[in-house]
């Protein structure tokens, strides 16, 4: 089995991406979501990301996302070493939850993997990118975040120039419908390099 890492910055639509890729059989990792499960189920989690932000990092035994995002968006140091803490859960999970799919490959759905350097993990890296102001948009109507904090998030990847040399496909996601196409070509070819 083939681990694939989908990738991409924020509001480029990796979600939009991997739903395709899951109505054609893929079985797709969401590790933002997942890592907000673990920063809550696991105990270790919980106590040491408590220890760096604060106990205002929890709010009724629930992740106070909003009080994390102000802290480690304008902080480089601080959102390393929260990396650090969740990173290595999800990747732990990750590996559980692979060992039991019965496809020829899995995707694994994470925004940073070149910031990390994890690329060397993944058998082929899908990059999905959007020009910066439909991201803007996507995230502002998402959300309902302002702009200074979304362009601090986006502050906090790479740009797309730096991460498509280094990406095996990349998937333009400003029209649906060639993006569709294009996640029907790569998993093609995922089937057929078997």
């Amino acid at each position: 089995m083939r681990i694939i890492g989908l990738t991409g910055g924020i509001g480029s639509g990796k979600s939009t991406v991997s739903r395709m890729f899951k109505e054609l059989g893929a079985p797709v990792y969401n590790s933002d979501e997942r890592a907000k499960k673990l920063m809550v189920s696991s105990k270790t989690a919980r106590q040491k990301i408590s220890e760096l932000l604060g106990e205002k990092a929890y709010s009724n035994k629930k992740l106070n996302r909003s009080y994390i995002a102000k802290k480690v968006f304008r902080d480089a140091e601080l959102l390393k070493k929260l990396n650090e803490i969740v990173h290595p859960l999800v990747r732990k999970s990750f590996k559980s939850w692979a060992s039991r799919q019965k496809f020829c490959y899995v995707i694994q759905e994470a925004a940073i993997i070149f910031e990390n350097e994890n690329q060397g993990f993944y058998d082929k890296i899908v990059l999905v990118t959007a020009p910066e102001e439909v991201r803007i948009d996507r995230i502002l109507k998402r959300d309902g975040s302002s702009r200074e904090r979304i362009l601090e998030r986006m502050g906090n990847q790479w740009p797309d120039s730096k991460k498509i040399p280094l990406s095996d496909f990349v998937i333009n996601n400003e029209n649906l419908d060639e993006t569709r196409l294009k996640v029907r070509e790569i998993h093609s070819l995922l089937l057929d390099n078997n």
